[in-house]
């Protein structure tokens, strides 16, 4: 057997398929011999995810989803429609699924499976403390669902913490570091040991409430006149106007470029000495790192902790001005500092954390499963 490939036919599920996905599955489908097919849906307005329109590489089928609540709510469902006509069209030998109770008709895909002697793999974020109505039922629901599976892939080694003190056998638990970029094929970028003049800030991202960009400011406003950086805001969203107005009050420092993609984002890449994303959510870290650049982000879902270490930034607590401001504070006081840390980060996404890891992790699951 290849290692690196997969000889059968892959199926993956998703609720929703977000558009920066589309690299990992290209590529996952590339080593599974018999081909792969992605089933997902779309996502609600309020969520803000642009989802895939096509895959290279995949087959795409997308779902219907009936939405009852949101994802954010205790109550949240979401049946998917054409699950098990999916699987009768296209029959395949393994089957990937997103480790989430809230999806019933993915116990029923399990069942098809198994009926037919054919591996499920979940695939999480973790298992989280659980509170707020209903938290033990939704205790056993997650379990029952969990025990389910032939094999478990987490995002992170917290997850995978979290799954193994949950009694799943260690053997059947996998750690596929979340990663949305390949490993970057240019050598990195180098800085000088001290700053050209103002240090340059940047914070890549949507602009929403939940980016905390309103700490931020203060954060920098905080600090003493030769340590202020030139904060550069690179996004759009419901909040610019807002951030802006608070901008010109306490920060006039910052400057709003607007949405950039791709290549256009590679000359604030390299003007930067520092990256920051200080509220939840944000996927340009890795691309940060893969320009030489040290981070500071906040506490989120453990997928963050294999990436952002302490050779290579800070993680604060999520709504801690504070936090935020000594870490600025501390990385801005030490440019020779910076750079050391810079070059640690793009060693990890080279080496470690990247597209390729990734679907060599999921191969080895995949490989280490016969038909159940």
């Amino acid at each position: 057997m290849n290692e690196d490939t997969y000889i059968g036919r892959l199926g993956l599920q998703q609720r929703v398929l977000p558009s920066y996905r589309a690299v990992f599955l290209d590529s996952l489908a590339e080593a599974c011999q018999g081909g792969m097919s992605v089933f997902a849906g779309l996502p609600l307005r309020i969520e803000g995810i642009v989802p895939v329109e096509q895959l290279e590489k995949a087959r795409f089928v997308q779902a219907k989803n009936w939405q009852f609540r949101d994802p954010s709510s205790s109550l949240f469902l979401c049946w998917q429609g054409g699950f098990i006509r999916w699987l009768e069209e296209w029959q395949p030998d393994a089957l990937v699924v997103e480790a989430n109770p809230r999806y019933p008709v993915t116990r029923l895909a399990i069942r098809w499976m198994h009926q037919r002697k054919r591996p499920v793999i979940g695939w999480g974020l973790g298992a989280p403390p659980i509170r707020g109505k209903f938290s033990r039922f939704r205790r056993w629901e997650r379990l029952s669902l969990l025990r389910s599976f032939d094999a478990i892939i987490a995002y992170s080694r917290r997850g995978a913490e979290q799954y193994l003190r949950l009694g799943l056998p260690a053997q059947c638990i996998f750690v596929a570091s979340n990663a949305v970029d390949p490993a970057p094929s240019s050598p990195p970028l180098q800085r000088e040991s001290i700053f050209d003049g103002q240090p340059a800030l940047l914070f890549v991202g949507r602009l929403q409430a939940r980016k905390r960009l309103d700490m931020l400011l203060y954060a920098c406003a905080e600090l003493p006149t030769g340590l202020r950086p030139h904060l550069i805001i690179v996004g759009d969203g419901p909040a610019r106007e807002e951030f802006e107005a608070l901008a010109r009050q306490i920060y006039p420092e910052a400057e709003f470029v607007g949405a950039k993609h791709e290549s256009e984002l590679d000359p604030y890449f390299a003007q930067a000495d520092l990256f920051i994303l200080p509220g939840t959510g944000g996927l340009a870290i890795q691309q940060a790192m893969a320009h030489a650049l040290p981070v500071i982000v906040a506490h989120g879902d453990g997928t963050q902790d294999d990436l952002v270490r302490p050779e290579n930034g800070w993680q604060i607590l999520p709504d801690d001005q504070k936090a935020l401001t000594d870490a600025l504070r501390q990385a801005l006081s030490d440019p020779a500092q910076l750079r050391r840390m810079g070059e640690a980060s793009y060693r990890i996404v080279a080496k470690e954390i990247n597209v390729e890891t990734m679907v060599g992790v999921f191969i080895s699951a995949l490989n280490s499963l016969k038909r159940v």
